[in-house]
């Protein structure tokens, strides 16, 4: 896959098969879309254009952004994206400037004369162009004019997978991590680096590397203990990681910690990818540093019995 980030600069295929959004977290409902622009492309001989919106769309309209947490960084969405087997990704800078365009402004600009659409591929409730204002109805009413056909991917087809994005943040938010990995068809994960932490992990026979998830607009999951696979490398270990304030030992900072099983090394500010696989319990204060030693130990064990059953 190819990224475009100037899109004055793109050479258009001469059959394009388009489909538009912003693709948080690229989940089995978008994977249905973008299985379809594949298959339509090869069909045809063409090529297939994933084109997306970078700021999301809502940091720069909505006065509520800071609240919005995004289930995969811009990083994350190239690479997820070309696992689909899309030929190109074209980004799109969203400002202000742009939300202005409207519906046949956006689609005579950017889908005919930059990406010269032959066959555009939407989802039944896709809305485009300023204030939302078009969708299928006024694509079919105007098709005649831009000179390309368009398919709509079903209600149906689209609810009977039963999943948004907005669920999937909703369910990793309260530590649903079950259901957050089966609407995205993978385990949910986040990346950062390892830094220097107080070493009380260190301390009691459980080292932990403290994790800096550097893009602040990155959903966390819900405090807890997780079972977790952590990438690094090349490599990946078995672990478990904690989430929260770690009320025993009177934290007063939400932390991102987290234990691999079987590992000694320096890693500090190595990059580590974590793939959260199962949620060990909420997080709670124990009575004591030594109550606190015993349900780690357990937390292993249950740990490392999850994380055999995924291999």
């Amino acid at each position: 896959m190819k990224l475009i980030d100037d899109l004055s600069q793109f050479a258009a295929p001469a059959y394009s098969v388009v489909t538009s959004g912003t693709f948080d977290g690229v989940h089995v409902g978008h994977q249905k879309i973008l299985q379809k622009i594949v298959q339509e492309a090869r069909k045809r001989d063409g090529k297939s254009i994933v084109l997306t919106f970078w700021p999301h769309p809502r940091f720069v309209l909505k006065k509520d952004a800071g609240d919005l947490k995004l289930l995969t960084t811009f990083e994350e969405k190239v690479e997820l994206l070309a696992q689909n087997g899309i030929d190109y990704l074209v980004k799109i800078p969203f400002t202000k400037e742009f939300s202005e365009l409207t519906s046949d402004q956006f689609i005579r600009q950017v889908l005919v004369e930059k990406l010269n659409t032959k066959l555009l591929v939407i989802g039944y409730d896709h809305r485009f162009g300023k204030n939302r204002e078009g969708g299928f109805d006024y694509l079919m009413e105007h098709s005649g004019e831009y000179g390309f056909a368009i398919k709509e991917i079903s209600r149906k087809d689209i609810e009977d997978v039963g999943v948004s994005s907005t669920l999937i943040r909703n369910s990793l938010a309260e530590g649903n991590i079950h259901i957050a990995n089966d609407f995205l068809g993978r385990p949910y994960s986040l990346s950062g680096f390892v830094k220097d932490g107080d070493r009380i992990g260190r301390s009691i026979g459980f080292p932990t590397a403290n994790i800096d998830v550097p893009e602040a607009y990155k959903l966390i999951p819900a405090d807890g203990a997780y079972a977790v696979l952590v990438s690094l490398e090349g490599q990946k270990f078995q672990g478990m990681l904690n989430i929260g304030q770690r009320p025993t030992v009177s934290g007063e900072e939400r932390r991102i910690e987290v234990n691999l099983f079987n590992f000694d090394a320096d890693i500090y500010n190595q990059r580590l990818t974590i793939e959260f696989i199962k949620l060990l319990r909420t997080e709670r204060k124990f009575e004591s540093i030594e109550r606190l030693k015993e349900q780690l130990s357990l937390d292993k064990l249950e740990a490392i019995r999850i994380l055999n059953q995924q291999s």
